[in-house]
Protein backbone atom coordinates (compact mmCIF):
# COMPACT_ATOMS: atom_id res chain seq x y z
CA UNK A 1 0.00 0.00 0.00
CA UNK A 2 1.23 3.30 -1.13
CA UNK A 3 2.08 5.90 1.75
CA UNK A 4 -0.77 7.77 0.33
CA UNK A 5 -3.48 5.02 0.93
CA UNK A 6 -1.86 4.16 4.00
CA UNK A 7 -2.91 7.93 5.17
CA UNK A 8 -6.73 7.96 3.91
CA UNK A 9 -7.23 4.64 5.47
CA UNK A 10 -5.61 5.04 8.72
CA UNK A 11 -8.29 5.42 11.51
CA UNK A 12 -9.00 4.97 14.88
CA UNK A 13 -5.53 6.29 16.49
CA UNK A 14 -6.92 6.97 19.65
CA UNK A 15 -5.88 9.89 21.96
CA UNK A 16 -6.94 12.26 24.66
CA UNK A 17 -7.71 15.60 24.31
CA UNK A 18 -7.59 17.61 28.23
CA UNK A 19 -6.99 21.08 29.49
CA UNK A 20 -3.32 20.78 29.60
CA UNK A 21 -2.86 19.19 26.18
CA UNK A 22 -5.26 22.28 24.83
CA UNK A 23 -3.06 24.74 26.90
CA UNK A 24 0.87 23.20 26.84
CA UNK A 25 -0.35 24.44 22.74
CA UNK A 26 -2.39 27.70 23.42
CA UNK A 27 0.18 29.50 25.87
CA UNK A 28 3.80 29.17 23.75
CA UNK A 29 1.74 29.97 20.79
CA UNK A 30 -0.20 32.75 22.38
CA UNK A 31 2.85 33.94 23.49
CA UNK A 32 4.51 33.67 19.86
CA UNK A 33 1.23 35.17 18.34
CA UNK A 34 1.51 37.99 20.84
CA UNK A 35 4.96 39.29 19.88
CA UNK A 36 4.01 39.91 16.13
CA UNK A 37 0.79 42.55 16.85
CA UNK A 38 3.29 44.19 19.64
CA UNK A 39 5.94 44.66 16.68
CA UNK A 40 2.88 46.33 14.67
CA UNK A 41 2.45 48.65 18.34
CA UNK A 42 6.05 49.21 18.26
CA UNK A 43 6.24 50.30 14.46
CA UNK A 44 3.24 52.87 15.14
CA UNK A 45 5.17 53.72 18.51
CA UNK A 46 8.15 54.51 16.98
CA UNK A 47 6.66 56.32 13.71
CA UNK A 48 4.23 58.44 15.63
CA UNK A 49 6.96 59.61 18.10
CA UNK A 50 7.77 61.86 14.90
CA UNK A 51 4.39 63.18 15.42
CA UNK A 52 3.22 62.58 11.60
CA UNK A 53 -0.35 61.48 10.56
CA UNK A 54 0.14 60.94 7.11
CA UNK A 55 3.30 58.68 8.56
CA UNK A 56 1.09 56.27 10.82
CA UNK A 57 -1.63 56.31 7.73
CA UNK A 58 1.29 55.28 5.53
CA UNK A 59 2.14 52.33 7.90
CA UNK A 60 -1.01 51.17 7.78
CA UNK A 61 -1.77 51.48 4.53
CA UNK A 62 1.58 49.71 3.61
CA UNK A 63 0.49 46.93 5.52
CA UNK A 64 -3.05 46.05 3.97
CA UNK A 65 -1.57 45.87 0.68
CA UNK A 66 1.38 43.40 1.54
CA UNK A 67 -1.36 41.76 3.58
CA UNK A 68 -3.74 41.61 0.69
CA UNK A 69 -0.77 40.09 -1.93
CA UNK A 70 0.38 37.27 0.49
CA UNK A 71 -3.34 36.50 1.34
CA UNK A 72 -3.00 33.93 -1.55
CA UNK A 73 -0.64 32.17 -0.09
CA UNK A 74 -1.95 32.30 3.53
CA UNK A 75 -2.05 28.19 3.11
CA UNK A 76 1.30 27.99 3.02
CA UNK A 77 0.88 28.52 7.29
CA UNK A 78 -2.97 27.63 7.85
CA UNK A 79 -3.09 24.97 5.52
CA UNK A 80 0.74 23.13 6.56
CA UNK A 81 -0.85 23.18 10.20
CA UNK A 82 -4.15 21.08 9.13
CA UNK A 83 -2.48 18.49 6.83
CA UNK A 84 0.75 17.93 8.37
CA UNK A 85 -1.64 17.38 11.56
CA UNK A 86 -3.69 15.15 9.73
CA UNK A 87 -0.77 12.92 8.66
CA UNK A 88 0.70 12.53 12.83
CA UNK A 89 -2.80 11.66 13.38
CA UNK A 90 -2.46 9.03 10.17
CA UNK A 91 1.06 8.46 11.66
CA UNK A 92 2.39 8.79 8.35
CA UNK A 93 6.28 10.12 8.73
CA UNK A 94 6.56 10.00 5.38
CA UNK A 95 3.69 12.54 4.44
CA UNK A 96 4.36 14.93 7.33
CA UNK A 97 8.10 15.41 5.77
CA UNK A 98 6.42 15.76 1.95
CA UNK A 99 4.01 18.23 3.80
CA UNK A 100 6.61 20.77 4.36
CA UNK A 101 9.17 20.25 1.24
CA UNK A 102 5.71 21.21 -1.15
CA UNK A 103 5.27 24.21 0.84
CA UNK A 104 8.44 25.56 0.57
CA UNK A 105 8.69 24.69 -2.85
CA UNK A 106 5.42 27.03 -3.36
CA UNK A 107 7.35 29.92 -1.01
CA UNK A 108 10.22 29.94 -3.38
CA UNK A 109 8.68 30.02 -6.45
CA UNK A 110 5.54 32.39 -5.04
CA UNK A 111 8.04 34.72 -3.36
CA UNK A 112 10.09 35.46 -6.52
CA UNK A 113 6.91 35.69 -8.42
CA UNK A 114 5.75 38.62 -5.75
CA UNK A 115 8.85 40.56 -6.10
CA UNK A 116 8.02 40.69 -10.05
CA UNK A 117 5.23 42.07 -10.00
CA UNK A 118 5.50 44.32 -6.62
CA UNK A 119 5.04 47.90 -8.79
CA UNK A 120 1.79 47.34 -10.54
CA UNK A 121 0.31 45.97 -7.48
CA UNK A 122 1.77 48.59 -5.27
CA UNK A 123 -0.14 51.16 -7.35
CA UNK A 124 -3.42 49.33 -7.99
CA UNK A 125 -3.77 48.66 -3.95
CA UNK A 126 -2.72 52.75 -3.35
CA UNK A 127 -5.41 53.71 -6.08
CA UNK A 128 -8.15 51.67 -4.10
CA UNK A 129 -7.52 52.36 -0.86
CA UNK A 130 -6.60 56.36 -1.76
CA UNK A 131 -5.57 58.71 1.31
CA UNK A 132 -3.45 61.79 0.59
CA UNK A 133 -0.71 62.76 -1.09
CA UNK A 134 1.43 62.79 2.07
CA UNK A 135 0.09 59.16 3.12
CA UNK A 136 0.08 57.29 -0.61
CA UNK A 137 3.85 58.72 -0.49
CA UNK A 138 4.66 57.13 2.70
CA UNK A 139 2.62 53.82 1.63
CA UNK A 140 5.00 53.59 -1.43
CA UNK A 141 8.12 54.19 0.22
CA UNK A 142 7.47 51.37 3.07
CA UNK A 143 6.18 48.90 0.23
CA UNK A 144 8.59 48.77 -2.19
CA UNK A 145 11.22 47.90 0.40
CA UNK A 146 9.17 45.42 2.53
CA UNK A 147 8.26 43.55 -0.04
CA UNK A 148 12.17 42.06 -0.48
CA UNK A 149 11.58 39.79 1.88
CA UNK A 150 8.57 38.37 -0.02
CA UNK A 151 10.56 34.53 -0.21
CA UNK A 152 11.71 34.26 3.63
CA UNK A 153 8.40 35.16 4.53
CA UNK A 154 6.40 32.28 2.58
CA UNK A 155 9.21 30.22 3.51
CA UNK A 156 8.51 31.20 7.08
CA UNK A 157 4.96 30.48 7.08
CA UNK A 158 5.13 27.04 6.14
CA UNK A 159 8.10 26.02 9.02
CA UNK A 160 5.64 27.54 11.31
CA UNK A 161 2.70 25.93 10.24
CA UNK A 162 5.17 22.75 10.01
CA UNK A 163 5.86 22.77 13.45
CA UNK A 164 2.58 23.56 14.97
CA UNK A 165 1.37 20.88 12.94
CA UNK A 166 3.14 18.47 14.80
CA UNK A 167 2.13 19.32 17.76
CA UNK A 168 5.72 21.27 18.75
CA UNK A 169 4.11 24.87 20.16
CA UNK A 170 7.74 25.46 21.97
CA UNK A 171 9.45 25.34 19.13
CA UNK A 172 6.87 27.84 17.18
CA UNK A 173 7.26 29.88 19.77
CA UNK A 174 10.96 30.39 19.62
CA UNK A 175 10.99 31.28 15.84
CA UNK A 176 8.33 33.71 16.37
CA UNK A 177 9.63 35.50 19.50
CA UNK A 178 13.11 35.20 17.28
CA UNK A 179 11.76 37.13 13.91
CA UNK A 180 9.50 40.17 15.66
CA UNK A 181 11.75 40.47 18.61
CA UNK A 182 14.73 40.94 15.96
CA UNK A 183 12.48 43.18 13.59
CA UNK A 184 11.20 45.17 17.32
CA UNK A 185 15.03 46.35 18.36
CA UNK A 186 15.85 46.95 14.62
CA UNK A 187 12.64 48.70 13.86
CA UNK A 188 13.79 51.09 17.25
CA UNK A 189 17.50 51.18 16.32
CA UNK A 190 16.50 52.36 12.45
CA UNK A 191 13.72 55.04 12.99
CA UNK A 192 14.64 56.76 16.45
CA UNK A 193 18.38 55.80 16.27
CA UNK A 194 19.11 56.72 12.74
CA UNK A 195 16.30 58.46 11.46
CA UNK A 196 15.21 56.32 8.58
CA UNK A 197 11.32 56.93 9.00
CA UNK A 198 9.14 54.21 7.15
CA UNK A 199 12.39 53.14 5.16
CA UNK A 200 13.66 52.02 8.42
CA UNK A 201 10.83 49.92 9.40
CA UNK A 202 10.49 48.22 6.10
CA UNK A 203 13.80 47.21 5.94
CA UNK A 204 14.27 45.92 9.51
CA UNK A 205 11.14 43.18 8.18
CA UNK A 206 13.21 42.36 4.86
CA UNK A 207 16.31 41.56 7.59
CA UNK A 208 14.08 40.13 10.38
CA UNK A 209 12.82 37.58 7.76
CA UNK A 210 15.83 36.45 5.81
CA UNK A 211 17.28 35.33 9.02
CA UNK A 212 14.26 33.68 10.91
CA UNK A 213 14.20 31.82 7.67
CA UNK A 214 17.83 30.60 8.14
CA UNK A 215 17.01 29.87 12.07
CA UNK A 216 13.62 28.11 10.77
CA UNK A 217 15.98 25.65 8.15
CA UNK A 218 18.02 24.63 10.43
CA UNK A 219 15.69 23.65 12.97
CA UNK A 220 13.71 21.73 10.75
CA UNK A 221 17.18 19.86 9.43
CA UNK A 222 17.96 18.86 13.13
CA UNK A 223 14.55 17.66 14.10
CA UNK A 224 14.66 14.65 11.55
CA UNK A 225 17.51 12.23 11.00
CA UNK A 226 19.69 12.88 8.04
CA UNK A 227 18.83 11.26 4.72
CA UNK A 228 14.68 10.03 5.56
CA UNK A 229 13.20 12.63 3.74
CA UNK A 230 10.92 11.27 0.78
CA UNK A 231 11.32 10.74 -3.15
CA UNK A 232 10.50 13.57 -5.65
CA UNK A 233 7.96 11.21 -6.46
CA UNK A 234 5.87 11.61 -3.20
CA UNK A 235 6.76 15.25 -2.43
CA UNK A 236 5.00 15.91 -6.42
CA UNK A 237 2.58 13.20 -6.31
CA UNK A 238 -0.01 14.69 -8.28
CA UNK A 239 -2.95 13.58 -6.16
CA UNK A 240 -1.64 15.13 -2.87
CA UNK A 241 -0.64 18.35 -4.65
CA UNK A 242 -4.07 19.00 -6.40
CA UNK A 243 -5.46 18.50 -2.90
CA UNK A 244 -3.18 21.19 -1.39
CA UNK A 245 -3.95 23.38 -4.01
CA UNK A 246 -7.94 22.95 -3.80
CA UNK A 247 -6.94 23.77 0.25
CA UNK A 248 -5.20 26.76 -0.80
CA UNK A 249 -7.71 28.30 -3.56
CA UNK A 250 -10.58 28.21 -0.60
CA UNK A 251 -8.43 29.10 1.92
CA UNK A 252 -7.48 32.06 -0.50
CA UNK A 253 -10.69 33.26 -1.06
CA UNK A 254 -11.49 33.26 2.32
CA UNK A 255 -8.43 35.05 3.22
CA UNK A 256 -8.37 37.57 0.15
CA UNK A 257 -12.43 38.43 1.68
CA UNK A 258 -11.26 38.95 5.23
CA UNK A 259 -8.29 41.17 4.54
CA UNK A 260 -10.41 42.98 1.56
CA UNK A 261 -13.27 43.68 4.86
CA UNK A 262 -10.07 45.45 6.67
CA UNK A 263 -9.04 47.27 3.77
CA UNK A 264 -12.83 48.26 2.78
CA UNK A 265 -12.41 49.50 6.53
CA UNK A 266 -9.03 51.51 6.39
CA UNK A 267 -10.53 52.91 2.83
CA UNK A 268 -13.45 54.27 4.09
CA UNK A 269 -11.68 55.61 7.03
CA UNK A 270 -9.32 57.60 4.77
CA UNK A 271 -12.20 58.81 3.46
CA UNK A 272 -12.73 60.56 6.40
CA UNK A 273 -9.69 62.84 6.42
CA UNK A 274 -6.05 61.67 8.11
CA UNK A 275 -7.11 62.04 11.55
CA UNK A 276 -10.09 59.88 11.52
CA UNK A 277 -7.41 57.17 9.03
CA UNK A 278 -4.49 57.71 11.47
CA UNK A 279 -6.88 57.10 15.27
CA UNK A 280 -9.35 53.81 13.38
CA UNK A 281 -5.27 52.37 12.66
CA UNK A 282 -4.10 53.18 16.05
CA UNK A 283 -7.52 51.21 17.35
CA UNK A 284 -7.53 48.21 14.60
CA UNK A 285 -3.70 47.50 16.64
CA UNK A 286 -6.06 46.55 19.47
CA UNK A 287 -8.10 43.96 17.15
CA UNK A 288 -4.84 42.45 16.09
CA UNK A 289 -3.53 42.33 19.14
CA UNK A 290 -7.22 40.29 20.32
CA UNK A 291 -6.75 38.12 17.46
CA UNK A 292 -3.18 36.83 18.10
CA UNK A 293 -4.17 36.30 21.56
CA UNK A 294 -6.75 34.43 20.61
CA UNK A 295 -5.19 32.69 17.97
CA UNK A 296 -3.17 30.77 20.11
CA UNK A 297 -6.59 28.73 21.44
CA UNK A 298 -7.31 29.01 17.60
CA UNK A 299 -3.71 26.74 17.04
CA UNK A 300 -4.75 24.29 19.43
CA UNK A 301 -8.29 23.60 17.87
CA UNK A 302 -6.13 23.57 14.31
CA UNK A 303 -3.65 20.97 15.41
CA UNK A 304 -5.83 18.53 17.72
CA UNK A 305 -8.83 18.85 15.55
CA UNK A 306 -6.51 18.30 12.43
CA UNK A 307 -5.05 14.98 14.42
CA UNK A 308 -8.58 14.00 15.09
CA UNK A 309 -9.27 13.91 11.44
CA UNK A 310 -6.19 11.80 10.64
CA UNK A 311 -6.51 9.71 13.01
CA UNK A 312 -10.56 9.56 13.02
CA UNK A 313 -11.28 9.78 16.27
CA UNK A 314 -14.35 11.80 16.79
CA UNK A 315 -14.48 11.66 20.79
CA UNK A 316 -11.68 13.30 20.64
CA UNK A 317 -12.51 16.25 17.66
CA UNK A 318 -15.75 17.14 20.01
CA UNK A 319 -13.62 17.28 23.23
CA UNK A 320 -11.00 19.91 21.37
CA UNK A 321 -14.08 21.68 20.52
CA UNK A 322 -15.56 22.04 23.72
CA UNK A 323 -12.30 22.90 25.59
CA UNK A 324 -10.91 25.59 22.91
CA UNK A 325 -14.36 27.06 23.03
CA UNK A 326 -14.20 27.34 26.76
CA UNK A 327 -10.96 29.09 27.04
CA UNK A 328 -11.54 31.18 24.34
CA UNK A 329 -13.98 32.77 26.10
CA UNK A 330 -12.29 33.40 29.13
CA UNK A 331 -9.26 34.99 27.19
CA UNK A 332 -11.76 37.07 24.78
CA UNK A 333 -13.31 38.39 28.55
CA UNK A 334 -9.50 39.31 30.27
CA UNK A 335 -8.75 40.69 26.64
CA UNK A 336 -11.75 43.16 26.80
CA UNK A 337 -11.11 43.65 30.97
CA UNK A 338 -7.96 45.04 30.21
CA UNK A 339 -8.56 47.17 27.15
CA UNK A 340 -11.48 48.96 29.42
CA UNK A 341 -8.66 50.04 32.07
CA UNK A 342 -5.58 50.53 29.74
CA UNK A 343 -7.07 51.12 26.54
CA UNK A 344 -6.48 55.18 26.72
CA UNK A 345 -2.67 54.92 27.88
CA UNK A 346 -2.33 52.22 25.06
CA UNK A 347 -3.79 55.25 22.52
CA UNK A 348 -0.88 57.46 23.92
CA UNK A 349 1.59 54.95 23.66
CA UNK A 350 0.83 54.77 19.87
CA UNK A 351 0.45 58.47 18.86
CA UNK A 352 1.73 61.51 20.29
CA UNK A 353 -0.73 63.60 17.94
CA UNK A 354 -3.51 65.44 19.99
CA UNK A 355 -6.51 65.00 17.53
CA UNK A 356 -5.70 61.23 16.51
CA UNK A 357 -5.53 60.73 20.64
CA UNK A 358 -9.26 62.44 21.31
CA UNK A 359 -10.31 60.14 18.26
CA UNK A 360 -9.35 57.06 19.67
CA UNK A 361 -11.01 57.55 22.75
CA UNK A 362 -14.31 58.74 21.06
CA UNK A 363 -14.05 55.17 19.19
CA UNK A 364 -12.65 53.24 21.90
CA UNK A 365 -15.70 51.16 22.91
CA UNK A 366 -15.55 49.07 19.54
CA UNK A 367 -11.96 48.19 20.65
CA UNK A 368 -12.98 47.26 23.81
CA UNK A 369 -16.30 44.48 22.58
CA UNK A 370 -14.63 43.44 19.37
CA UNK A 371 -12.41 40.46 21.23
CA UNK A 372 -16.16 39.40 22.71
CA UNK A 373 -17.72 39.88 19.60
CA UNK A 374 -14.84 37.72 17.51
CA UNK A 375 -13.49 34.79 20.00
CA UNK A 376 -15.91 32.44 18.29
CA UNK A 377 -15.06 33.22 14.59
CA UNK A 378 -11.06 32.61 15.87
CA UNK A 379 -12.27 29.53 17.76
CA UNK A 380 -14.21 27.96 14.55
CA UNK A 381 -11.50 28.98 12.04
CA UNK A 382 -9.37 27.31 14.30
CA UNK A 383 -11.23 23.69 14.09
CA UNK A 384 -12.27 24.38 10.51
CA UNK A 385 -8.66 25.02 9.17
CA UNK A 386 -7.03 21.83 10.85
CA UNK A 387 -10.37 19.92 9.36
CA UNK A 388 -9.24 20.98 6.41
CA UNK A 389 -12.63 22.04 5.86
CA UNK A 390 -12.19 24.91 3.96
CA UNK A 391 -14.86 24.95 1.26
CA UNK A 392 -17.53 25.77 4.31
CA UNK A 393 -15.25 28.42 5.39
CA UNK A 394 -14.73 30.18 2.33
CA UNK A 395 -18.78 30.33 2.08
CA UNK A 396 -19.19 31.63 5.53
CA UNK A 397 -16.82 34.47 5.31
CA UNK A 398 -18.94 35.39 1.81
CA UNK A 399 -21.49 35.66 3.46
CA UNK A 400 -20.16 37.66 6.51
CA UNK A 401 -18.53 39.81 3.94
CA UNK A 402 -21.87 41.08 2.32
CA UNK A 403 -23.52 41.23 5.76
CA UNK A 404 -20.73 43.76 6.46
CA UNK A 405 -20.60 46.08 3.43
CA UNK A 406 -24.41 46.31 3.34
CA UNK A 407 -24.43 47.26 6.82
CA UNK A 408 -22.01 50.13 6.26
CA UNK A 409 -23.97 51.53 3.46
CA UNK A 410 -26.85 51.57 6.07
CA UNK A 411 -25.63 52.68 8.95
CA UNK A 412 -22.46 55.14 8.12
CA UNK A 413 -24.84 57.65 6.73
CA UNK A 414 -26.59 57.87 10.12
CA UNK A 415 -23.95 57.16 12.71
CA UNK A 416 -20.32 58.30 10.77
CA UNK A 417 -17.67 56.47 11.99
CA UNK A 418 -19.57 54.49 14.53
CA UNK A 419 -21.64 53.59 11.96
CA UNK A 420 -18.45 52.18 10.32
CA UNK A 421 -17.23 50.42 13.25
CA UNK A 422 -20.76 48.94 14.27
CA UNK A 423 -20.61 47.38 10.69
CA UNK A 424 -17.26 45.56 11.18
CA UNK A 425 -18.57 44.18 15.27
CA UNK A 426 -21.06 42.30 12.89
CA UNK A 427 -18.94 41.02 10.19
CA UNK A 428 -16.75 39.68 13.08
CA UNK A 429 -19.80 38.26 15.29
CA UNK A 430 -21.40 36.62 12.12
CA UNK A 431 -18.75 34.75 10.90
CA UNK A 432 -17.93 32.41 14.31
CA UNK A 433 -22.00 31.68 14.59
CA UNK A 434 -22.46 31.03 10.87
CA UNK A 435 -19.25 28.40 11.00
CA UNK A 436 -20.48 27.07 14.33
CA UNK A 437 -23.78 26.43 12.94
CA UNK A 438 -22.18 24.32 10.20
CA UNK A 439 -19.87 22.21 12.54
CA UNK A 440 -21.74 19.96 13.87
CA UNK A 441 -22.88 18.78 10.18
CA UNK A 442 -19.64 18.42 8.52
CA UNK A 443 -18.27 16.49 11.77
CA UNK A 444 -21.17 13.43 11.23
CA UNK A 445 -20.15 13.89 7.81
CA UNK A 446 -16.45 13.53 7.96
CA UNK A 447 -16.39 11.19 10.72
CA UNK A 448 -19.02 9.17 9.39
CA UNK A 449 -17.06 8.10 5.98
CA UNK A 450 -14.68 6.77 8.54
Amino acid sequence: MSSSLATQKAAGQAFSVTHRSVLAIAVPMTLGYLSTPLLGVIDMAVIGRLGDAALLGGIAMGGIIFDLVFTAFNFLRSGTTGLTAQALGARNEEEIKATLLRALVVAAIGGIAVIAVHAPVRDVGLWFLGGSADVQSATSRYFDIRVLSAPFLLANYAILGWFIGRGRAGTGLALQLFLNGLNIGLSIWFVIGLNWSVEGVALATVLSEIMATALGLVLVLTSVKKGSWPPASIIFDRRLLLRMMALNRDIMIRSFALLYAYAFFMARSADQGDAVLAANAVLEKFILVSGYFLDGLATAAEQLSGRAVGARYRPAFDRTLKLTALWSFVMAGILAAIYSVAGPAMIDFMTTAPEVRALGYTYLIWAIIAPLLGVLAFQMDGVFIGATWSGTMRNMMLLSLAVFIAAYYVLFPILGNHGLWIALELFLGLRGISLLAACRKRADRTFAAA
